[in-house]
């Protein structure tokens, strides 16, 4: 009897990722347009990512306008390019990250968004993204569909958790056809920002990202170290001792707002 349950349960499983991998199938013909997301951005986003979440409020019409259109424009993985299909995911992950804010706004942090929702545990666990007829939270977004399908590790210094140690949000929103240097730039950005990582003398102080999801900078560059040499600005110790900084959840509020 158990390992028939066992049996039923892979199989159920894996007819769940069949859904969830042809859902990419069937979706629109093109990429849609970021360009109205990029012009909330520019307006409510310094160049060093803190967001102004009451300006936001204002525009939230225009906001939901551009959710409606990721809504109904879903990634196509036969007819989009990876780079239009990481740009659209990020786009969402980011995008829907601030409207969860807004509709909780003010909040302190992120964190105490689910509190009080019965049965969800964090604020990455609320379904609440409703894309081509399926149902995402924020952690299927970026740990069922960006880091499962696509080997790009720099997805860590582009999605934005609305907390001031996340890599910060950029004014302007991801496109296919420049994602490449937009993540470079995020990437020499966040490795560079002493607010984030301290990689003076010996003893470097990282992002706790950087050991949360090490393992997906092996491949490319063959380690954590590796991606932080890849991207400093600067002379580095040949053999630094390593520690990771403590995380904080506040909001990523303008220097000015806080």
């Amino acid at each position: 009897m158990l390992s028939r349950i066992l049996i039923f349960s892979i199989f159920s499983l894996l007819l769940l990722g069949c859904k969830a991998k042809a859902s990419f199938e069937n979706g629109a013909g093109e990429p849609p347009s970021h360009a109205d997301f990029t012009t909330l951005l520019k307006k409510y986003v310094d160049i060093r990512g803190g967001v102004d979440y009451e300006g936001f409020l204002e525009d939230r019409t225009a906001l939901g306008d551009y959710l409606k259109t990721l809504q109904q424009n879903p990634p196509n993985s036969q007819k989009w390019s990876e780079e239009d299909q990481i740009a659209y995911w990020v786009n969402v992950y980011n995008a829907f990250t601030i409207e969860l804010i807004l509709e909780h706004y003010p909040v302190k942090s992120i964190k105490d968004i689910a509190g009080g929702i019965p049965f969800v545990n964090t604020p990455w666990d609320i379904k609440f993204i409703e894309i081509g007829g399926e149902t995402y939270d924020l952690n299927n977004v970026e740990h069922g569909i960006l880091r499962k399908y696509f080997e790009e590790p720099l997805i860590h210094v582009a999605v934005n958790c609305a907390s001031v140690s996340c890599p910060k949000l950029l004014n302007e929103a991801y496109e296919g056809s420049t994602l490449k240097s937009q993540l470079e730039r995020q990437a020499d950005f966040y490795i560079n920002s002493s607010g984030k990582n301290n990689i003076n003398g010996d003893n470097w102080e990282l992002s706790r990202i950087l050991k949360w999801y090490g393992g997906d900078f092996k491949k490319r560059y063959g380690s954590v170290e590796g991606f932080v040499r890849a991207f400093a600005t600067k002379p580095l110790s040949e053999n630094p001792e390593i520690s990771f900084k403590e995380y904080d959840w506040n909001l990523n509020l303008p220097a000015a707002m806080k």
